[in-house]
């Protein structure tokens, strides 16, 4: 709760220094944007503002705690590696290949790398629909799947011409690694012993 406390009220004295400090016409420093953040999601969510009073007023607060990385995606460019070679032909300089071996490459990559993605996922497209098409995005959308862009102005609905459809995973049919596995390991190194 200390830790939460401390943040909170150094974002909020570091914006308050870092704009009162700030030369005119410099730019803001990343705390002084921070705490102008801060302040400007508490004038405009409620909720949001609300746990910043809790915390003001010492309320019990779970303490932040960094998020523990998941080894699902790394778990899933490991397979990719594995089934397509996708990060050896990613980490490869490829400026001095043609444009033939090249598109060789490309052509076995893509097709082994498309096949360990269908195994392994079940991906599915955002919007119904392809890009060009004309659709409404409605009141209440979620912004982490459908990102509008353009003349954005008012409330939603919205309506516009799909740019991209979006990729969401419905699916993820990857298994858990072996006990004591380093899961940032994606492919282990290999020695011939001669």
């Amino acid at each position: 709760m200390e830790y939460a406390i401390g943040a909170v009220i150094g974002l909020v004295i570091g914006a308050a220094v870092g704009y009162l400090l700030k030369p005119a016409g410099a730019e803001a420093s990343p705390e002084a944007a921070r705490g102008r953040a801060v302040a400007d999601r508490a004038k405009s969510d409620p909720a949001f503002a609300a746990k910043l009073a809790a915390i003001e007023a010492g309320a019990d607060v779970k303490p932040l705690t960094p998020p523990k990385p998941s080894g699902a995606a790394l778990r899933m460019l490991a397979l990719l590696q594995a089934d397509s070679r996708l990060v050896d032909f990613l980490m490869e300089d490829i400026a001095g290949a043609s444009d033939a071996q090249i598109g060789q490459a490309v052509r076995k990559v893509h097709a082994d790398a498309q096949a360990a993605l269908k195994r392994y996922a079940v991906i599915e497209t955002v919007l119904g629909g392809t890009e060009g098409d004309t659709t409404t995005v409605a009141r209440g959308f979620d912004p982490s799947a459908v990102r509008v862009v353009g003349n954005v102005t008012g409330e939603p609905p919205f309506t516009g011409q799909i740019q991209h459809p979006g990729w969401k995973v419905t699916q993820l049919k990857v298994s858990a690694p072996p006990e004591g596995a380093d899961e940032f390991v994606l492919q282990p190194a290999e020695v011939q012993i001669t």
